[in-house]
């Protein structure tokens, strides 16, 4: 479903030329993880110059893009000079741990005659770089409802907060990702430990943590909508059809869509995902986190990026959650019509190591409809994502037990 949004902005169709030529389109991305790859490979496919950077060598988009650079992207005079060596027309943060006040401060410069953008803008990079801006949006500024919820910078004000909110309750590093830090807190004998965790996990260090209440929902889903211009250039608000997911400690274990839900209880989804992208604004795809039981929805984050339980769409939809993101962030229309239903499951490495041999591949793959993604990480951790089993059928149930049997068959050991 789509709903049209007049654009007050002159639009301009988009055109651009060769990669590595002078009058290519050059996209920046800041984070080059699995999800950053794939983006790479779709921007790569409409013919754009791609520049990926990571904090580490050899990241998984770096593997795939055209230039490949190693920065701390906390670090603002790094940052800037870096983008300056390139100078994109497009900056496309994909992690949270970045200088956004730099984004904040160059978006609209002139880059070769184009308005530098900043993907989906930069105050909405800003905001959803952790979890106090954007729930604060939500719940204040938007009046959604959501978990009750306090912030802490220190024990104390973490033992104060997890009272006022009750137990059990959830705590998170308000900067920090796949669920890295988080944990269930059932009496204050747990707050010390889910303190050290927290603390140990977030992406930068002395970041301070968001306490939620517990809510009891039925299910959760990742609502993937994408802000997209139209042919006749008005930007567009597109939602996907839901996608289910199981998290296990916060992370992301398996997906599937799409999740079954009731027809006037996905319109109210709709309804909250539009108010908080559009409060965001800019072109690209968002992932919107929900909780529901019943006809209730509650809002829990968003990520104005691909989501890791998207990778589902790999399988499932015409034009996957990273296919959707080039097209928006590029100016052009999408298509967010699901081709079948399907399920992802995790690929985990199982071992600590520097280099690791993937066996099995066979058998993942015998099945009709499965498929998987190894995603090059360059080293293995027993609890770190090392690829992903896919698999589409004729209902969500076969999908699962397929995704499941892939993953299963994958084994992944260190290398001698």
């Amino acid at each position: 479903m789509a709903h049209p949004k007049p654009d007050a902005q002159t639009f301009a169709a988009p055109q651009w030329g060769t990669p590595l030529t002078p009058v290519a389109k050059r996209v920046m991305l800041l984070g080059s993880g699995e999800l950053g790859k794939e983006v790479v490979i779709a921007l790569q496919r409409l013919g754009v110059e791609v520049v990926a950077v990571d904090r580490y060598p050899n990241a998984p988009a770096h593997q795939v893009a055209h230039h490949a650079e190693v920065v701390d992207m906390t670090d603002k005079r790094a940052l800037a000079a870096v983008i300056d060596r390139y100078q994109p027309h497009v900056i496309v943060p994909e992690i949270e741990a970045i200088a956004t006040d730099l984004l904040v401060e160059i978006e609209g410069r002139l880059q070769n005659g184009q308005a530098l953008q900043v993907v989906p803008t930069a105050r909405a990079a800003q905001l959803t770089m952790n979890r106090e801006g954007i729930r604060e949006l939500a719940a204040q500024t938007l009046g959604l409802p959501t978990s009750p919820y306090r912030f802490a910078d220190n024990l104390t004000q973490l033992t104060e907060a997890a009272q006022a909110v009750g137990f059990p309750c959830v705590i998170k590093p308000i900067m920090s990702s796949s669920g890295k830090g988080q944990s269930v807190v059932r009496d204050a004998s747990d707050l010390a430990a889910a303190w050290d965790l927290a603390m140990s996990a977030g992406r930068v260090e002395g970041v301070r943590v968001i306490v939620e209440g517990w809510v009891t929902f039925d299910y959760e889903i990742t609502l993937l909508t994408v802000r997209a211009r139209g042919v006749d250039g008005r930007i567009e608000t597109h939602f996907c059809p839901p996608i289910g997911h199981q998290q296990v400690n916060g992370d992301y274990v398996e997906s599937w869509q799409p999740q079954a839900m009731p027809p006037e209880t996905l319109v109210r989804a709709c309804e909250m995902a539009q108010a908080v992208t559009e409060a965001l604004g800019g072109l690209g795809l968002f992932g919107v986190e929900l909780f529901v039981k019943g006809g209730e929805v509650w809002f829990s984050e968003v990520s104005p990026r691909p989501h890791d339980t998207g990778l589902v769409t790999l399988v499932t939809q015409t034009q996957s959650e990273f296919e959707l993101h080039a097209r928006a962030l590029l100016g052009l229309p999408v298509s967010v019509s699901l081709r079948s239903p399907g399920a992802s499951r995790v690929i985990y490495g199982g071992v600590d190591a520097q280099a690791v041999m993937f066996e099995g591949l066979a058998n993942a793959l015998a099945a009709p409809g499965t498929d998987l993604r190894l995603f090059g990480k360059p080293e293995s951790f027993v609890k770190r994502r090392l690829g992903v089993g896919l698999a589409a059928a004729d209902t969500v149930e076969v999908a699962r037990e397929r995704a499941r049997a892939v993953a299963l068959a994958v084994k992944v050991t260190a290398a001698n």
